[in-house]
């Protein structure tokens, strides 16, 4: 189920070829369900840190097969809008997010 506009990316393909600018992303298990919506000031720098780390040992997100994203001013408030616009469609946020996500 895509939520971004922008096109599928692998994982492991893809991820070196971030921009270093304000954005929201969206990751995905190898069934394409949403496991994760998140933000960051630098795009290229989370997901760095996510490959390199292969998510901090965050085993929900090690699940992570493919990605979106979408470069926006304010990520935050993006972030926020897509965690809400999700809750409302499926009655819940993703499983890697928490409630105070959508409180920040």
């Amino acid at each position: 189920m895509e939520i971004l506009d922008d096109t599928f990316h692998l994982w492991h393909e893809n991820v070196i070829f971030i921009k270093a600018n304000p954005g929201v992303y969206v990751l995905y298990d190898k069934n394409q369900d949403v496991i994760y919506i998140g933000e960051s000031e630098n795009l290229e720098s989370e997901f760095t840190k996510y490959f390199s780390s292969n998510f901090e040992n965050d085993t929900c997100k090690q699940k992570t097969t493919s990605y979106q994203r979408e470069f926006v001013e304010n990520p935050k408030e993006r972030k926020r809008q897509l965690l809400e616009e999700f809750k409302e469609k499926h009655g819940k946020i993703p499983c890697c997010n928490v409630d105070a996500d959508l409180h920040r």
